[in-house]
């Protein structure tokens, strides 16, 4: 078994375990949802920016978009799921951001390369420095 589908069953069981304790709290939940996805798409120009400030080359530019979109709810996730019974909207809140972040990598995986496709060229030759050149090294001709 991938990585992937066990990590689609684990949260799929996550949420399960979360929607008993939304009661009345579904529209604080829709309410701040937007806003991570917000996030993502801000983001992604927001690593664009980086890396073409700091002119990164394209592995170290993609890398950036993704560090960037990514707020590592999957590490807080744990701490909310320990939340008393009282804090349970705060867990779902990080479901939800945790659910909206993997459907944005997703996205991410397929977009990223568009805006960020591979270079032709290396990037030497984007400074000047032309690796096309004949070496000198040529064999002489009998």
């Amino acid at each position: 078994m991938t990585m992937v589908p066990l990590m689609i069953a684990t949260l799929l069981t996550i949420v399960a375990s979360q929607v008993p304790k939304l009661d009345d709290n579904l529209t604080d939940i829709a309410g701040v949802a937007p806003f991570y996805a917000l996030f993502l798409l801000l983001m992604a120009f927001a690593g664009l920016a980086v890396a073409r400030l700091f002119h990164l080359d394209v592995p170290a530019a993609r890398a950036v978009v993704f560090t960037g979109a990514t707020r590592n709810s999957l590490v807080v996730l744990p701490l909310a799921l320990a939340l008393p019974d009282q804090l349970a909207t705060a867990a779902v809140a990080v479901v939800a951001q945790t659910l909206i972040e993997v459907i944005g990598m997703v996205i991410y995986v397929r977009a990223v390369p568009r805006f960020l496709p591979q270079d032709r060229h290396p990037a030497a030759t984007r400074h000047g420095d032309d690796h096309t050149q004949p070496t000198g090294h040529a064999r002489p001709s009998t």
